[in-house]
């Protein structure tokens, strides 16, 4: 087992070839220093170092050795830190971003219990309509749909399934589309313009069908408002099954689904989060969300893409 005081030694020496600047930098005594570069060299059974003129230089075995000493103390620095933020307490502030998706329900219920859990915690929670597109230290964001590369580590939790629908009573004034292409005739509830290139669905049999849609009249910027104008019957709408039946189970007869056997492509659910090492109050947030995830979106991996056919 080497000693990571003499390996400490021998790196800085290495660095800098002086024994007089590694003994300031270290803080040592420069008859300590030697000392333990010889004790190694002892341990070792062949020299690291050699003089030349006023420079310690490295010997073949002292280049090659660098390296290993460079990962034992590098490894060592990291078993420290994760022991001492295991010691830290869970406090202080922070701030998490949320897809307006989650703003009620699951997601915050879990901010509630962690606070809960954690008393010295200030949690801040933003809703957001836009997937960050940059780097922000400390911030966490849980995102519904896709999300392009913007600088953070990006953790797919699970995807969540969507269908059509609207309010039973809307089927009974204008019919019940049973092919895709039949979804021209009804009126369209828009969200955030993503319907407006078309709308893709998925047939296990036929492929995919793709649809251009008539011009909607009803555009919304949130979850909580596309669920709610589709419930009171203003037309047809994509939206996720998981919020459907919780809809559902508040409203019953609410909402009704059609063209079961058609699916658009699921939307995954993404955790971003700053790249390297987090503070533990991260670290154990994220850690309750990966743990607490609903099974249904745990289970559930995107539509494969297969044959495209146009009706315009």
């Amino acid at each position: 087992m080497h000693d990571l005081d003499e390996l400490t030694a021998f790196a800085s020496v290495m660095a800098s070839g002086s024994l007089t600047s590694s003994a300031r930098e270290l803080g040592l005594a420069k008859s300590t220093l030697s000392r333990r570069i010889s004790q190694l060299e002892e341990r070792l059974g062949q020299p690291l170092l050699r003089r030349q003129a006023n420079r310690l230089l490295p010997t073949e075995a002292g280049t090659l050795f660098l390296a290993y000493s460079q990962q034992i103390l590098h490894l060592a620095e990291q078993g420290q830190q994760a022991l001492d933020d295991l010691r830290a307490d869970v406090s202080g502030e922070l701030t998490v971003e949320v897809h307006n998706a989650f703003a009620r329900g699951w997601f915050s219920q879990q901010m509630e219990d962690f606070v809960a859990r954690h008393p010295g915690v200030r949690l801040n929670l933003h809703t957001r309509l836009t997937p960050p597109t940059g780097p922000e230290d400390e911030t966490l964001c849980l995102w519904l749909g896709d999300v392009a590369d913007c600088g953070l580590r990006q953790e797919t939790l699970g995807y969540m399934r969507r269908g059509v629908y609207a309010h039973p009573d809307y089927f009974r004034r204008h019919g019940m589309p049973h092919h895709p292409r039949e979804l021209t005739e009804h009126a369209w509830v828009d969200l955030l313009g993503t319907s407006e290139q078309g709308v893709t669905l998925h047939h296990a049999r036929e492929g995919e069908t793709r649809i251009t849609l008539p011009p909607s009249r009803l555009h919304v910027d949130q979850y909580v408002l596309h669920i709610d104008a589709i419930a009171r019957g203003r037309g047809l709408g994509l939206l996720p099954h998981w919020m459907a039946e919780k809809r559902l189970q508040h409203h019953p007869g609410s909402l009704a689904p059609c063209l079961a056997e058609w699916a658009p492509s699921s939307l995954p659910i993404t955790l971003l989060y700053p790249f390297g090492r987090l503070p533990r109050k991260s670290v154990t947030l994220l850690e309750q969300i990966r743990q607490t995830v609903p099974e249904s979106w745990r289970l559930h991996s995107p539509i494969p893409p297969e044959r495209v056919f146009t009706l315009d």
